[in-house]
């Protein structure tokens, strides 16, 4: 809970955080999991249920002494609005404290065209105004650099922005905080709170679909590097023997994601004969299914190509455990055979045994990922959030 936060708004604002994302916890446990003294939790709580936000339960039975008595929330303390921007659409989610998705909708969007950001605007805008709870803020997710996500200055290469004042913008049309940050770092938000994070300090978050994105989380923090772009591992560059090194997205050639990201298997399936001129990543993954094996081994060789390249991020940064989400989750079944030797004969013997877990994907986990990013400010240790978490912190407060 170390930062540049204030502790008057960080204490507080973590409790019931914590509270909400975990249900009914005793102060012992609260004390634990946020690095407090058991003294300072008492004190804090004693004026969070004075103020009707956090009530006595019912007791538990405990390892000798009195019964330890559960805190759980009083009432709701409002919602969080989560955004995901793509390449033509918005989607947006309502999120309570709890992460489950209240409403969900799309919006279609086009990055490229003139005004943008004021359309993005808007759309948030409007979203918000159908609220009647207490807003805490809006997480905004991009694919592409955020050098922070209290300043929101966007560098999206698929999206044609260039030093997109992304966070301003939409400060000024929503009148709310609003933090903005990669997308894949907005699912280790949401694994911070709701996943993996609660019991591990350091770990990955590995996307494939559309791109190959990596976030990564150190010591409880995500890790963002000199610029907002660390964990760009689609574009580590790979060879593969035969054939010119296809371009990338990002301007180079022969990018991991340029290989195994969505358009590159459809490259493959369509150069193979797999699929024809109009295949998609649908009818790969059905010819899949279906026991084509040239669509197979298109995943096979992905994921080892995969493997191989995660085994290097492994090496570096050391995590306790990897999450697989993405899309392209729903053929894993067919990057398994390929990914699985590959990536543990890339690693030394003492990584080899590093847990690799593949969660279910659902359409709506990138705009969740996003409100984790309002949801989680308690808990940003590292500060990025700034004056914008410190914001939503006050209105949990005021809750």
């Amino acid at each position: 809970m170390s930062g540049q936060s204030s502790r008057s708004d960080v204490v507080p604002s973590g409790i019931v955080t914590l509270l909400g994302t975990r249900g009914p916890t005793s102060r012992t446990a609260i004390a634990r999991s946020l690095g407090l003294s058991p003294a300072t939790v008492t004190q804090v709580t004693k004026d969070l249920i004075a103020r009707g936000i956090v009530e006595e339960l019912e007791s538990v039975p405990s390892n000798g002494g009195r019964p330890a008595r559960l805190l759980g929330l009083a009432s709701r303390t409002g919602v969080a609005l989560g955004a995901k921007v793509t390449a033509d659409h918005v989607a947006v989610v309502t999120v309570e404290l709890d992460g489950s998705v209240r409403s969900s909708g799309s919006h279609d969007f086009d990055p490229a065209a003139a005004g943008a950001l004021d359309r993005l605007g808007r759309i948030l805008t409007e979203e918000v105004a159908g609220l009647d709870d207490l807003l805490l803020g809006v997480g905004v997710g991009v694919p592409g650099s955020v050098d922070s996500q209290a300043s929101g200055i966007v560098d999206a290469p698929t999206l044609g922005w260039r030093a997109a004042q992304v966070g301003p913008i939409l400060r000024q049309a929503v009148g709310t905080p609003v933090l903005v940050d990669n997308d894949v770092n907005t699912l280790a938000a949401a694994e911070r709170l709701y996943g993996i994070g609660r019991e591990h300090s350091s770990y990955l978050v590995v996307t494939i679909g559309r791109g190959i994105g990596c976030a990564i989380v150190v010591d409880g923090g995500i890790y963002r590097g000199g610029n907002g772009g660390a964990g760009e591992i689609g574009h580590i560059p790979v060879w593969c023997t035969g054939g010119e090194q296809p371009p990338c997205t990002c301007g180079s050639t022969g990018c991991l994601e340029a290989y195994i990201g969505a358009a590159g298997l459809i490259r493959t399936a369509r150069g193979r004969g797999v699929l024809g001129p109009r295949g998609t990543p649908t009818g790969l993954l059905r010819a899949a299914t279906n026991g084509d094996e040239g669509a197979r081994a298109i995943y096979a060789e992905a994921g080892d190509l995969l493997g191989r390249a995660l085994a290097g991020v492994i090496h570096t940064v050391d995590p306790e455990v990897v999450v697989l989400l993405g899309e392209g989750v729903d053929g894993w079944e067919f990057w398994q055979p390929g990914f699985e030797p590959s990536f543990r004969r890339s690693l030394l013997p003492a990584r080899k045994g590093v847990p690799v877990m593949v969660e279910p994907w659902t359409e709506d986990q990138w705009a969740r990922g996003a409100a984790s990013l309002v949801l989680a400010s308690p808990f940003d240790s590292a500060g990025n959030g700034g004056e914008q978490s410190r914001l939503v912190r006050a209105r949990m407060g005021a809750s």
